[in-house]
């Protein structure tokens, strides 16, 4: 049975005929396979791209990293009265939120800024890359004038000249006349003027020019290597504050929680290391500076109110002495010492928060005077809370910071509006931390008073002088309790005074041990790179793919078009058409024949000739190749065979056979020349070929008129099989009015060359049963191995005595050896 004969039923009413896929992925598939050596260029590509990248061109990332352990026996809003023992996150994490935020506060980092001129960054460049360094691998220091505007944001090439001699070099362009204060961090504008020139300067010599102010301080400790060119680029404070707080990491170990992990990222790994180490001994001597303010300034404060406790205490003395003596007192009889103990009690308990309250009165007036350099210990008032601390911290800087804009901005700026709000916000902050304790101490209060009231109704029972006695010596109690209370709190803060040292223990300094870059990642960047342009071909090859609507595929062609496959053609190197003539033991010779053998299933067995018509869609699919070798394929099987070059707006046929087309079918239907005039003999003696003849005006007239059914008929009489070569069905109509006169009809498509759209009419005409009796032949198919549809008609390459010469495609043949070698391994 033909291939695809069996679907041709009732089914195929049914099913969508004439539809391809959009998309043909085995093709697809098969495509990527033979450009495979595109994504191996790809591929080596990519890998030399990342390869120059990531040495040339990729800025390394390194990391460094301090480990330290914080221990505090005192308290100040620099360092709060909790010690570090619990787990970051959880309830009571005063000081490790404290010192977190201390550590990324923009305070403490643009006190480092200022401190390490962090705004002007250091590089070199070589012939392609700029890599980036530490100021103390630098031969030479570049220390601004801040007094002097500076532009910033613009590279300053340093060369060294010898002999302590540098040029400065400046950008070709760039130059502005908008520069930057580092006094008043802000920007102003000067008069427009000309780019400097270059110019050559000594050591701790200024370089002035209307743009920059900046001399150069040798490097007591310079880095072995010696670099051609140093280039320095200043920055703004905000932005230098900004981009340092964003490369610190801070965090606790994970086992003992008492030790926090300081990180930092940069370009450089000296860079890091210094900055860890500097910052970490900053914050310590600052830490301790802080902290002895805040203890000379409660040491102040207890001594004044000790002296005025005094006071009231030696007065209250005196008036109970004076009524023991006076009055006769000292010997109350029936006294309710339990009563009087408890009333006793809550008086000091009293007198403890009154205290409090007091403290935190002071701290509150220090923060609505803004003289935050005179604030208390905050463990006078009780307050154990490290982010009110923290937030005391800020608002201090914030109070500094108002004080410098004040002297350049209008108050109803903007820069002033921002810092105004800044400070709103720490001080509502701050604020409500301390309105929480008032309410708390205040609750105290009113319990204590509550329980004293109770308490007193036992006393009512006494007589007034007594009570009045009574009254006296709770007064003094109460005075005395206070006393004891502030004296015990100076003498705390007397031997913090005398023992303060730093609370900060560093375990691990950062160091440089020859880490290794933390990014980029290579390797990730490598694969992304070659990924993408692997990616490339396939994004080509699947756009082509979309874009190319030529059959391609024998399988989907026939389960689109539901049409018998009579046969496959493979590509023909012959030089003409007579391939089955001149090249009868080839394989496509051989494939003729299965198209002969074929071509019974499609008309009935009688003793009638037979007419078989070849057409195609267009011009160039091989419809004449194929009408001549099945004409010749029939002849040589010793049937009586004519071939019919009907296509009479192109004649083809007489080139091939060497035959004068000066007489054909075209004179013969005109009425010119008889039938016998146009019949040509040829080297086979079965196979006759009757050319087009001259182009006529009117070929369609021609091939419908009655002459040329007549024609046929009479040649009916005389041969076995009429092969008609008819004009392609998707330019003309006359092959589907000549396919009526055809037992058999068959249809060439040509491989990667028919477009698919072409076959949507031929294929519906055939199943709504216009045309008949119709079979496809597969041409100039040209497979890997085979073509992967169970049909092997014209691929014996090599087994055929005349294919002996057949030279495979380049592809084929490396795989073919590839796997030569791979069975020899296995």
């Amino acid at each position: 049975m033909i291939p695809g004969k069996e679907n041709t039923g009732a089914t195929a009413a049914q099913d969508k005929i004439g539809s391809f896929a959009i998309f043909d992925v085995e093709h697809f598939i098969r495509k990527v396979l033979r450009n495979w050596y595109w994504f191996f260029l790809m591929a080596a590509l990519g890998y030399g791209i990342s390869v120059v990248y990531s040495k040339y061109y990729a800025q390394r990332v390194y990391a460094s990293n301090l480990s330290l352990s914080i221990s505090n026996n005192s308290a100040s809003y620099f360092t709060p009265n909790q010690s570090i023992n619990f787990i970051w996150g959880q309830t009571g994490n005063q000081d490790g939120m404290y010192l977190k935020k201390m550590l990324l506060s923009r305070s403490h980092n643009e006190y480092l800024v200022k401190q390490l001129d962090l705004y002007a960054n250091y590089a070199t460049k070589g012939l392609i890359k700029q890599t980036y360094l530490d100021k103390y691998d630098s031969p030479v220091f570049f220390e601004i004038d801040k007094s002097y505007p500076q532009q910033v944001n613009y590279p300053i090439t340093i060369i060294p000249k010898g002999r302590d001699q540098f040029e400065i070099e400046l950008p070709k362009e760039g130059e502005s006349n908008s520069v930057y204060s580092y006094e008043t961090e802000g920007f102003k504008t000067i008069p427009k003027y000309q780019r400097p020139a270059n110019k050559i300067i000594a050591l701790n010599q200024w370089y002035t020019s209307p743009n920059l102010k900046f001399k150069l301080i040798k490097n007591p400790h310079p880095s072995e290597i010696i670099f051609d060119n140093i280039i320095v680029s200043l920055t703004t404070v905000n932005n230098a504050v900004n981009n340092l707080v964003s490369t610190i990491t801070v965090d606790f170990d994970k086992e003992i929680n008492t030790i926090m992990i300081i990180g930092k990222k940069g370009f450089n790994l000296n860079g890091t290391v210094n900055f860890l180490n500097t910052s970490v001994d900053e914050l310590e001597k600052k830490r301790l500076i802080d902290r002895n303010v805040v203890d000379k300034n409660t040491e102040k404060y207890l001594l004044d109110n000790l002296i005025n406790i005094r006071k009231k205490l030696d007065s209250s003395a005196t008036v109970l002495n004076h009524m023991k003596v006076s009055e006769g007192l000292y010997n109350i009889k029936d006294r309710d010492e339990k009563s009087l103990e408890n009333i006793k009690n809550l008086d000091a308990r009293k007198a403890d928060f009154l205290t409090r309250i007091n403290s935190l009165n002071s701290i509150k007036n220090s923060l609505e005077s803004q003289n935050l350099d005179r604030m208390i210990s905050t463990n006078t008032a009780g307050v154990e809370d490290g982010v009110f601390n923290a937030t005391v911290s800020e608002l201090k800087a914030l109070y500094a910071k108002r004080r410098e804009l004040a002297l350049i901005y209008t108050p109803a700026s903007e820069p002033m509006r921002e810092i105004n709000r800044l400070i709103n916000e720490a001080k509502t902050n701050s604020n409500g931390s301390l309105r929480n304790y008032y309410n708390i101490y205040l609750n105290e209060i009113s319990k204590i008073d509550r329980e004293i009231a109770r308490a007193n109704i036992d006393l009512v029972s006494y007589p007034e002088k007594e009570r009045r006695y009574l009254d006296a010596e709770r007064g003094y109690n109460m005075i005395e309790a206070t006393y004891n209370t502030l004296l015990a709190k100076q003498n705390e803060t007397q031997i913090r005074v005398a023992t303060n040292k730093s609370d900060i223990n560093v375990i691990d300094p950062a160091k440089n041990l020859g880490q290794g870059p933390i990014a980029p990642d290579i390797a990730k960047i490598t694969y992304t790179i070659i990924g993408g342009l692997l990616i490339l071909p396939l994004l080509i090859l699947g756009l082509g793919q979309l874009l190319d609507s030529r059959i391609r595929n024998i399988k989907e062609l026939l389960q689109a078009t539901k049409i018998p496959l009579l046969g496959v053609i493979g590509r023909s190197s012959h030089d003409n058409n007579l391939t089955v003539l001149e090249q009868p033991r080839s394989s496509i010779s051989e494939a003729f024949r299965g198209i002969r053998a074929n071509l019974r299933f499609l008309h009935k067995e009688d003793n009638r000739s037979k007419v078989i018509l070849v057409t195609s869609s267009v011009g160039g699919e091989g419809k004449t190749y194929v009408s001549i070798n099945i004409a010749s394929v029939m002849a040589l099987s010793g049937k009586k065979t004519i071939l019919l070059g009907m296509d009479l707006r192109k004649p083809k046929i007489f080139g091939d056979f060497k035959i004068n087309n000066h007489y054909g079918i075209s004179n013969y239907l005109t009425g010119e020349v008889e039938m016998d005039k146009i019949i040509n003999k040829t080297s086979v003696p079965d196979l006759d070929v009757a050319t087009s003849g001259p182009i006529p005006p009117n070929p369609s007239e021609l091939l419908m008129s009655k002459r040329n059914i007549e024609f046929i008929k009479e040649l009916r009489n005389h041969y076995d099989f009429i092969v008609i070569d008819s004009p392609p069905v998707g330019l003309v109509a006359d092959s589907f009015e000549l396919m009526q006169l055809a037992d058999a009809s068959i249809y060439v498509v040509r491989h990667e060359y028919t477009e698919k759209h072409m076959l949507k009419m031929i294929t519906e005409k055939y199943h709504h049963h216009e045309v008949q009796n119709l079979g496809l032949v597969y041409n100039d198919y040209q497979a890997d191995n085979s073509y992967g549809y169970g049909y092997g008609y014209g691929y014996g390459y090599g087994y055929f005595e005349e294919d002996a010469h057949y030279e495979e495609p380049t592809l084929i043949r490396i795989r073919n050896k590839m796997n030569k070698i791979l069975g020899k391994v296995r």
